[in-house]
Parts: structure tokens; sequence; C-alpha cells
């Protein structure tokens, strides 16, 4: 008699996904859970709502879709007209785009309708799509809220609300909006709010929002993925260009690039730059429209463009296989987008490299980002000696003559007259013509230049009231 031995579930299937969900997941790649999956997937799948705190890159998305989608498998395809069953809140279009790109791969060959809801683009196609209903709806809360407001969206019926990146909903003032669309909600909605930092605001942001959370923490805030190499060059602003052309002239090391500007203006000029300096680079703003923004961000994943260009509205959610480095040609103003920008790269456990150029003026934030991530970044090179030379001092005969500053005054006052000689000056000449100093005096002429005391008897028999003062004319007798 043989005993038939069971094999204990491993990697998802141990989580709880099973079935065609489960061969999507192994299809994508997805073969051993990250801590953050660990933690959060059974959570959910047990109904709970789920508070996360994780590094970027380090496998939100899959952690809040797979158990919904396992749920939403199991409730057939019958949905209602203009509703959603569930609710992903991003705050940029492209990490909604890529959000609603990894639910399909994840749901290949299950019967799971998406939508996707983003400002920048034809809103009545986006009506159309939604309006025989669908299980997911990936959305930025703008363009959400206005659908929802002119009823073109239902959303009593969404039982599953995501936040992803709920830190930056706050900076980017939706958080009224996230209120409104929660409240909209089935009363029993099951809720998941991610982020890889957590500010106060955001705290109580969640607590509004979660019923007995579980909270899934794998690294403190902050934390940056230990497979990337950080470092600072210090220059001057005007020393950027120059430096950045140079490092990017290395297409071996530098295979693919993002350099992140502070502004709009700041990305626009950058890539200017780059292109008189001869390189090839497409850029991402708040400016460019949505298709764009879209065609730069598919050329640089498929390696057609090297270099692109962004502000901080790239530094979340962006997930390209293979990007080597991220540039800080400025710092951010808020010191937690460092953490996102540098996060494009290092994901996965790939190796990255994070290179940050400062100017002296920039001191004050580059202490607040090695305060948040609890570290202190290492100098790779420093410019600034280069573009302030200390003055050489002057050569003469071999030997160096340093003036100092009471000789100098004493020679200023041997070239200006003396205060006596200014007074005399000033009531000597005319209104309207230039004076001229005199150091004569044709009262007391063998001491024109000697100062006289107060009250002292001048030749006409009169006293001086002061220096050098001339004497008073006699009053002319009326007869």
């Amino acid at each position: 008699m043989t005993t038939e031995i069971i094999a204990e579930p491993t990697g998802f299937a141990a989580l709880g996904i099973s079935g065609q969900l489960l061969k999507a997941t192994h299809a994508a790649g997805y073969t051993e859970p990250k801590p953050i999956q660990l933690q959060a997937i059974p959570a959910q799948l047990q109904g709970r709502d789920v508070l996360g705190i994780a590094q970027t890159g380090s496998g939100k998305t899959a952690a809040f879709a797979l158990p919904i989608l396992s749920k939403i498998i199991g409730l057939g395809t019958r949905r209602r007209p203009r509703t959603a069953r569930a609710l992903i809140l991003a705050p940029t279009r492209e990490l909604a785009v890529q959000i609603e790109d990894t639910i399909k791969t994840l749901a290949k060959g299950a019967h799971v309708s998406t939508a996707l809801v983003l400002g920048g683009v034809s809103r009545s196609s986006q009506v159309k799509r939604i309006a025989p209903g669908v299980d997911f709806l990936v959305a930025t809360p703008g363009r959400l809220t206005d659908l929802v407001r002119e009823k073109d969206l239902i959303l009593s019926e969404t039982t599953w609300l995501v936040l992803d990146e709920a830190d930056r909903m706050l900076d980017m003032g939706f958080i009224n909006d996230v209120r409104r669309i929660a409240k909209a909600t089935h009363p029993a909605r099951q809720t998941a709010l991610f982020s890889a930092t957590m500010p106060d605001e955001i705290a109580d942001l969640a607590k509004g929002l979660l019923h007995d959370p579980v909270r899934v923490e794998v690294a403190p805030q902050g934390t940056t993925a230990t497979e990337i190499k950080q470092g600072v060059i210090l220059a001057r602003l005007k020393q950027k260009r120059q430096i950045l052309s140079k490092m990017l002239k290395d297409e071996e090391t530098m295979r693919s690039v993002i350099v992140f500007a502070r502004t709009k203006h700041g990305a626009d000029r950058v890539t200017r730059d780059l292109e008189r300096d001869g390189f090839e680079a497409a850029v991402i703003h708040g400016n460019k429209s949505q298709n764009a923004r879209q065609k730069a961000l598919n050329g640089f994943r498929d390696g057609s463009v090297r270099i692109l260009v962004a502000t901080d509205i790239a530094a979340r959610g962006i997930d390209v296989p293979g990007i080597s480095h991220v540039v800080n040609f400025d710092l951010p103003d808020e010191a937690e987008s460092y953490v996102h920008r540098i996060g494009r790269t290092g994901r996965n456990g790939q190796d990255g490299t994070a290179i940050t150029m400062v100017d002296p003026a920039e001191n004050a934030k580059l202490k607040q980002v090695e305060r948040i991530i609890r570290m202190k970044l290492p100098v790779l090179a420093d410019h600034l000696a280069e573009a302030d030379p200390q003055p050489k001092p002057r050569q003469s005969n071999g030997s160096t003559k340093q003036q100092n500053s009471a000789d100098r005054l004493k020679a200023a006052n041997d070239r200006q007259p003396s205060q006596d000689n200014k007074r005399d000056s000033k009531r000597a000449a005319p209104k309207g013509r230039p004076r001229k100093a005199s150091n004569t005096n044709r009262h007391w002429p063998e001491k024109a230049n000697a100062p006289r005391p107060a009250g002292e008897r001048m030749p006409d028999g009169t006293k001086s009231r002061k220096f050098n003062r001339r004497p008073r004319k006699a009053a002319a007798h009326v007869a």
C-alpha cells in the first residue's frame, strides 16, 4: 500500500490565489510573492481593510490587484450600467495607465473588463467605455469627479476602493475629491490605501476611510532600495549642463536614464540643452498633452529614446525595466519625492545608480533628503572650486605686497581736501556751478591752511565763530 504525498502549496498559491488567475500570474513572471504581497494579499482575501507602507518598486500594484481580481472572478460577468465594481485612484495619468496595464496582464484569460478615466483625452470615449458597467475602473480624481457630477458614473455599487500613492494625492490637492468619491461608494466597501511615505495628514485621512485596518509596513518610511547606489555631485547651476553632457557620453554605462528637473520650464530647458549638445531626449511634464506624454514614455520604454527628462509627475509609478540611472538635475521641493524619483531604478532586484547634482543654494534641501532617508549621501565629485577659483595675489619684484586697511585709509585721506577747505568751497562757489576747493584766505594769508580756534580776533577786529569762517561784513548804517 502506497501513501500519496500531497505537496504543500507554495508561492501565490499559498496566499490563496488559484485557478486561471494563478496561471496568468505565473505567465506574467510573478513566481515568488514580495514582502508587501505576503502580508497584504491574505488580509484582503479575508475582507480586511489594509494600510500598506512600502518603498517604491516593492510590488504594491499586485498586492491590491490580485485579491480583488480573485473575488471579482467569482462574481461572474453580470454588471450594472454605468457602475464599477472596483475603483483604483491614482494621482497621475502615467501611473493610472500603468496600473490598468498590470491588471490586464494579471487577468489574462479571465472575463474581466477594465476602463481608464483620466484628463487630457477624450471624455466621450471614456463615458462610452463605462456605459455598460466595468469590473475595474482606474482613474485620476479630477476627471472622475466630473463624471460623477454629470451622473455618467454611479459609484453606489463600488465595493472595492484602492488609493495608490495616497500621499501624492494630498500634495496635488485631491484630498477633498477623494473624500467625496469615497462617500459616494458602497457603505460596506473594502478599502486599501498604499504609499511609500505616510505623513501625518495621510494618516488622518486613513482614519476616516479605513475600518479597523491591518497595517502592513515592510520597510520604514523613506527607505530606499539597497540595490540603488546613491551619491551627489557638488556643482554650481551654470556647471550642471556641462557635467550632465559629459556623463551621458558614456552610453555603455548610462544605458537608460531619467533626468529629473524641478519645474516644467526647467525640464524644457534641460531638454533643449541636451539636444544642442547632440543628445536625443524626450520630455514629460504637466504642460504636455496626454498623447505626447504617452508617446515619450513609450519611446523610453521600448528603447528608442535613451534619455527621458521629467518633472515629479513621472516620479510615481513609472515602471520601465532596465533603467540604469536616475539623475536629479535639481533637488525636489519635497524631500519625500527624492525617494520616489530614485525608485525608478533598482527595481525588481536589479542594480541602479542615482546621481544628484547639488548647487550651494540647495544645501538645505539636501539635508532634508538625508534626514528622510536616514543616511548621508557620499560626494562623488566636487566642482565648486573650479567655478570659484581663489584670486592670486599680485607679485612685484618677487615679493607679495599687501596693503593693510590703515594704509589705504591714510592714502585716501591724503587725496581728499580737508574739511575746512570743503566749507570754504561751498561758500565760495555760486549755485548751479561746480565748487572749487580753495587753500587761500585773503583775511589771514599766513595761516591759510591752519585751523583757528573759535573766538580768535581777525585782522579787522571781529571774532571768528568757527574754524576758517569768513568775518561778517559790517552792517550798512542807514543815514
